[in-house]
């Protein structure tokens, strides 16, 4: 099983913000992450999830 993996720059860009917004709503336990090391990655279900919350 192959996970795609999204930095919080890739995820940004999806939505149209910032990178440092994206950082905020990780920190802010929004959007679901993983850490490693120093950096932060989102998988694209955790994206599918965020925004079907944010639709609702």
């Amino acid at each position: 099983m192959v996970m795609q993996l999204l930095t919080p720059e890739e995820v940004a860009g999806v939505l149209r913000l910032h990178h440092l917004t994206v950082l905020k709503f990780i920190k802010a336990k929004k959007i679901k992450s993983i850490k490693f090391g120093r950096v932060y990655r989102i998988r694209e279900e955790d994206l599918e999830d965020f925004l079907k919350k944010q639709t609702q």
